[in-house]
């Protein structure tokens, strides 16, 4: 993801993707504010306005033009999903760390200056555990865990939370990756990918005050589905050819391997090798391994075009309020 504001950096950048939270907005901004008066660094918020019809981008704009020092307010032209309002956030933001936040009030601003301070101990990420979550139990909860517990175990990064917006990052570990799908929840996976140490600390986590959740059930196959993309995009991406050229490697020799079983059996016992149904599965396997291998070369040539071609955003902006960024930021 490419910073697109190099001209000054800050501190810290808190990014909030926005949807349809317009009674939350002023009591997050008040706390954020609240939790970050005395942390002696210079600070921006992210409002990402992803495509709201409850009145949210205006209220954004409002509270824009009340705090101009530390309000940037990226607007989206329409709902383009969790996932790609935190990447314009990061594409937008120009703080050296840059932390998420969830825009319901579940999650606690307070809890930011502790993730700071153990960011500051030399960790890169740092990632928020709500260990005591206020959600349905059945609904939201048990899905979590189950998703939590498979995430961590393909992938090999054991974290109790991917759920959990709240997180701390330093920009140099997410930075040279796209975000698609419900991929915000493995940005600790890619982190991991470069080497950076990822810290899990309990935070505090609330009822939703107003409104209602914007996730069921189905997301989960989402997250399945996403968590096989994520594992083929740090394991095998670079080299593609080494995944599916193995696997047609290991069916080919599954082929011959059955072929040669007929044959021995042909010989010993005078069996008909072509009206076997292993002879059938055999010629299967092999033409599949074939094609396997024909995948991986393919592979092999669109990663080469998506790593020497460039780069477009994945969504397009309406418009950026960024009244500090002609004005400077004096105030910590």
């Amino acid at each position: 993801m490419n910073n697109l504001l190099t001209k000054t950096t800050l501190d810290l950048s808190v990014v909030i993707p926005v949807y349809n939270e317009v009674d939350s907005l002023r009591l997050l901004h008040q706390a954020v504010k609240t939790a970050l008066k005395d942390i002696h660094q210079t600070w921006e918020v992210i409002y990402v306005d992803d495509g709201s019809h409850d009145g949210s981008a205006k209220l954004l704009e409002e509270m824009a033009q009340e705090d101009p020092a530390h309000i940037v307010v990226v607007e989206l032209r329409r709902n383009f999903g969790q996932t790609t309002a935190i990447a314009a956030g990061i594409d937008h933001a120009i703080g050296d760390v840059i932390v998420f936040l969830d825009a319901d009030l579940q999650n606690d601003p307070a809890d930011i200056p502790m993730i700071l301070e153990k960011l500051n101990e030399g960790y890169d990420v740092v990632s928020g555990w709500r260990k005591d979550r206020e959600d349905n139990a059945l609904t939201r909860n048990l899905p979590s865990h189950m998703a939590n517990w498979l995430i961590s175990n393909v992938t090999g990064v054991h974290l109790h939370d991917y759920g959990c917006t709240l997180k701390a990052y330093r920009r140099e570990v997410i930075t040279g990756f796209k975000l698609y799908g419900e991929m915000h929840r493995f940005i600790p996976v890619y982190a991991n990918s470069v080497g950076a140490k990822i810290l899990e600390v309990p935070v505090r986590h609330h009822a939703r005050k107003f409104g209602k959740s914007k996730y069921g059930l189905e997301r989960t196959i989402k997250v399945v589905l996403d968590l096989i993309a994520v594992q083929f995009l740090t394991r095998s991406a670079n080299k593609p050819i080494y995944l599916f050229g193995g696997g047609g490697i290991v069916l080919i020799a599954a082929s011959l391997l059955g072929v040669l079983f007929l044959t021995i059996r042909k010989f010993f016992m005078q069996i008909d090798i072509l009206t076997s149904p292993i002879f059938i599965m055999a010629m299967l396997a092999a033409m599949t391994g074939f094609q396997a291998i024909l995948m991986g070369l393919i592979a092999e040539l669109l990663v080469r075009t998506y790593h020497e071609s460039q780069q477009k955003p994945t969504y397009t902006v309406r418009k950026v309020i960024r009244e500090q960024a002609k004005q400077g930021s004096e105030e910590k």
